[in-house]
């Protein structure tokens, strides 16, 4: 059975559809989970350059190295672990930041977005 059963039509001039095309496409979106995400209360965000993957792929081998040395680091007991352990945690936060700027919608709050359903 259907998750979505109910068909919903919308008659759009050339500038809308092309804007709707234009906005989904950026996003890695069809037409429908564009619009299905706006009413959930979301804006999504365009699809990150080609870049930005090599670039994280880079920082979470460097945060793996860093957890490595950590690991060696408290078995030696050769280095400043709790300093160690804090800039590790930082770097962990960077990330996912960086991460939650780029690739998480937008939530839209009520008065941005008045035609919001809950």
């Amino acid at each position: 059975m259907r998750n979505r059963n109910i068909l919903f039509q919308l008659w759009l001039n050339k500038r809308e559809s092309d804007c709707l095309s234009k906005k989904s496409k950026e996003c890695g979106y069809s037409r429908s989970e564009y619009v299905r995400s706006l009413l959930d209360g979301y804006i999504p965000r365009p699809m990150p350059p080609p870049e930005y993957h090599d670039m994280m792929r880079e920082l979470n081998q460097i945060g793996n190295n860093l957890n490595q040395i950590a690991q060696k680091a408290h078995i030696l007991n050769v280095v400043d672990v709790g300093r160690f352990d804090a800039a590790v945690k930082r770097f962990t936060e960077a990330v996912t930041k960086i991460e939650e700027a780029v690739l998480l919608p937008v939530k839209i709050s009520v008065k941005t977005f008045p035609g919001y359903c809950d």
